[in-house]
């Protein structure tokens, strides 16, 4: 009895030893005392002799790593502090065990030197507008294919680099600040300037123009008056030539009224004063 579970003990120690599932989304590399068997990417229950093949699994899907942030000189001497993260894929397990061995972040420390010299080439042959503009895509992409291009001997395709940030550094930050600063002031005492030569244009149009209008008001009111005095003495010219005993009684009667009106009015005049005629002689009627 103790021999069958020995046995059965045995048997299961062997079975699960040389069996082992692949996953959809891991490829497996089988080694032999270290060295390469075979390469399996399809998923499904596998055997492999035990105690003597070792099975290393490796990632089918994407992986990401990231570049940490490195100063960066642009081809118009402008300096950028550039984060970037690359997307890559393992493509052939055997290559990439033969040159990185079997951990998968063995490939990051390869790769970070490798995207980064990519990185400092071509960004140094483009402008700072450039890395702004539409055009960063076509300069990626040159980054991904130099990577994939040196890459390739290690069993990874590069699917994709691509920069997550870029910052100026700090004292190039303050720099841009202060000239922008400098430069909104400038433009604002310019447009102040010009405000103020435009206030001072329009309110010296506004003065001449009053002047102008005063003047040409001056003259109309000046001819009217005249026109006005003239006809007065016209008419009082006329009035005078048609009843002259009657003209000079009603100047005279006027000049009464002008100066007795208030009632405390005093005159000290001689009898036969003429000014006093009409008080004592009252003019005869001459109507009906």
């Amino acid at each position: 009895m103790i021999a069958l579970i020995a046995l059965l003990v045995v048997l299961f120690v062997l079975a699960e030893s040389s069996l082992f599932t692949v996953n959809q989304n891991q490829q497996v590399l089988v080694t032999q005392f270290g060295e390469p068997v075979r390469v399996i990417r399809e998923p499904g229950l596998r055997g492999k002799t035990p105690f003597i093949q070792t099975v290393i699994t490796f990632d089918k899907r994407l992986l990401s790593i990231e570049l940490p942030g490195d100063q960066i000189t642009l081809g118009d001497q402008r300096r950028l502090v550039v984060d970037s993260f690359t997307l890559y894929r393992i493509t052939d397990p055997l290559l990439y065990y033969q040159s990185v061995g079997p951990l998968e972040d063995g490939i990051r420390g390869r790769l970070n030197s490798v995207v980064s010299a990519a990185l400092r080439d071509v960004l140094a042959d483009n402008k700072l507008l450039d890395v702004l503009s539409a055009k960063r895509d076509q300069i990626m992409a040159t980054i991904r294919d130099r990577v994939n291009g040196q890459m390739r001997g290690f069993g990874v395709a590069i699917q994709d680099v691509r920069i997550r940030r870029a910052d100026l550094p700090e004292e190039n930050t303050k720099a841009i600040l202060a000239r922008m600063q400098s430069e909104r002031q400038r433009v604002a005492a310019q447009a102040r300037a010009e405000g103020a030569e435009a206030s001072a244009r329009i309110r010296a149009d506004a003065e001449r123009e009053r002047t102008v209008l005063l003047a040409d008001a001056r003259a109309t009111s000046d001819k009217l008056h005249g026109e006005g005095e003239a006809e007065a003495t016209r008419i009082s010219a006329r009035a005078y030539s048609q009843d002259v005993d009657f003209y000079n009684a009603w100047r005279t009667l006027q000049a009464y009224r002008d100066t007795f009106e208030s009632g405390t009015s005093r005159l000290v005049l001689t009898p036969d004063n003429d000014f006093l005629r009409y008080l004592q002689n009252p003019p005869a009627p001459t109507g009906p």
